[in-house]
């Protein structure tokens, strides 16, 4: 097991394929077997049924769901889930070398401080009596590709910083180089480590490299957010993209010049579109086996492929030409208890008076479902003026937590009005230890709260204050925040849509 500086946590996204077994048996039974925690998330869009695993002979292995939101999502869950220095992604049809864990803690703990992400290498299986078809030259490409997350390790710092995945990638493709290019911008270098995992040829139906035509769409998503020399900045090969234009272009003039009547043009253009078909497809085939089914999958492919990719190029330009920068979601969402969690009853000791306001459980198990840490910070003078113990405030936050779910940290300030100490809200205290209780950046930390002194309390700690109003929040201080929402709900919807 990782110790110290070298402690990850395994994540593995999956939509259910049966490989994922493959892999989590081939981890159990390494040299030295896994025992670091094992995060499997899936991501099938509705989870009908367990996957499964439960005899497989992992001690620390948890599912996670998120919701069929693609890998990026998934990812971003198992992630917010670890607690380790390091996390270490691995897709679920990939298998690990028997000697895969004991390197991957060799690489780690190897890893300067100037690194924040460890590479594992990847070898492609191609077959040894044939050509390899298009569909697995493209699959082989992924042994020489930088930062793919078939088998990546991350310092979770980093990942916080850069604020994960962005989710906006809705495919496995380009989601990778878009954190690699983050990270390494911000966080430190990311090296190439010692262990490795094969990566097998999944099987392909006829169109399988017509619908990878969508991944021009997130070309351009990484256009708008790294710029137009960000090719060469991940080390991304340039493909063919002015090619399958120009020949979408020699399309489309063809058939306006026929219906226009102009014979010559169309017949120069449509000459241009049969000859840059032809060019793409000799491109595709004359590698290949040649045998009949994959010319008649290369031609047909072929012939459709400069459309799609025009389509997806002109939709992707459209749909990102303004995208911000990523930010995610945030680490932590801090509450005030009493007017915000729970219905607001003055000094209250008696457990049995704690009466959740409307969807309080349900926006919090929203929160934990993504991977979102809780907790709650809270005022409580009476302690400190006789009105009510520490032992009754302790009750009651006990039943909260039976009835709101637990919390990753409580803080409370036991003080009075007059006592001047740095904890009581609008003071940032609580809000500082709650962050460093858990490793969080204040400025990853949100808290929600329904008078100003909540929202004075995180701006002071560096942090971001959403106000909830109440019946007892004064108009000046709902003018006075930046942040406001109608409910709990309401905020939390905003929280998990990344608008904080």
């Amino acid at each position: 097991m990782g110790t110290g500086g070298s402690a990850t946590t395994l994540v593995v996204p999956t939509v259910g394929r049966p490989s994922l077994r493959v892999l989590l048996e081939a981890l159990a039974s390494g040299t030295p077997p896994v025992t670091e925690p094992v995060v499997v998330v899936d991501d099938r869009p509705t989870a009908d049924g367990d996957l499964a695993l439960g005899d497989v002979d992992l001690p620390d292995l948890r599912v996670a769901r998120s919701g069929g939101g693609g890998p990026a999502r998934a990812r971003n869950v198992g992630w917010r889930l670890a607690t380790t220095p390091w996390v270490s992604f691995l897709d679920d049809d990939v298998v690990t070398d028997p000697d895969w864990h004991a390197r991957l803690l060799e690489d780690l703990r190897a890893a300067a401080p100037t690194v924040a992400g460890s590479q594992g290498r990847v070898r492609v299986p191609l077959p040894a009596d044939r050509h390899p078809t298009d569909w697995e030259r493209s699959t082989a490409g992924l042994a020489d590709a930088t930062w793919i997350t078939a088998d990546m390790s991350y310092r979770r710092s980093a990942l916080a910083t850069v604020g994960g995945f962005d989710e906006r990638f809705p495919r496995a493709f380009r989601e990778d180089a878009d954190l690699g290019l983050r990270v390494t911008a911000t966080c430190g270098e990311i090296t190439r480590g010692t262990r490795w995992i094969t990566h097998p040829v999944r099987p392909a139906d006829d169109w399988a490299s017509l619908r990878q035509q969508a991944g021009n769409a997130d070309d351009f998503l990484m256009r708008a957010l790294h710029g137009p020399a960000w090719r060469e900045r991940a080390h991304a090969p340039k493909g063919r993209r002015a090619r399958h234009m120009a020949v979408t272009a020699a399309a489309g003039t063809a058939v306006v010049a026929a219906l226009s009547g102009r014979s010559r043009v169309a017949a120069l253009a449509g000459a241009g579109w049969l000859a840059g078909t032809g060019e793409l497809a000799a491109h595709r085939i004359l590698p290949g086996p040649r045998h009949a089914s994959e010319v008649r999958r290369m031609l047909l492919t072929s012939a459709a492929i400069p459309f799609a990719a025009t389509w997806h190029s002109a939709r992707g330009w459209w749909a990102h030409r303004d995208a911000p920068a990523w930010r995610g979601l945030p680490e932590l969402v801090l509450f005030d208890r009493d007017g915000t969690l729970v219905h607001d009853v003055p000094y209250n000791g008696d457990p049995d008076l704690v009466r959740p306001v409307d969807g309080a459980r349900e926006s919090l198990d929203r929160l934990r479902a993504a991977g979102v840490r809780v907790g709650v910070v809270s005022n409580q003078s009476g302690v400190g003026s006789g009105r009510i113990t520490l032992e009754q405030v302790e009750a009651v936050n006990r039943r909260v937590e039976e009835l709101l779910g637990p919390f990753d940290v409580w803080q409370l300030c036991p003080h009075d009005r007059g006592e001047g100490c740095t904890c009581r809200k609008p003071a940032p205290g609580m809000v500082k230890d709650a962050c460093a209780a858990l490793g969080v950046d204040p400025a990853r930390c949100l808290l929600v709260g329904d008078i100003g002194s909540d929202v004075e309390a995180a701006a002071a700690a560096g942090a971001t204050g959403v106000l909830v109003p109440t019946g007892q929040t004064r108009p000046e201080e709902v003018a006075a925040a930046e942040h406001v929402r109608a409910d709990l709900a309401a905020a939390v919807d905003d929280v998990l849509a990344g608008r904080f």
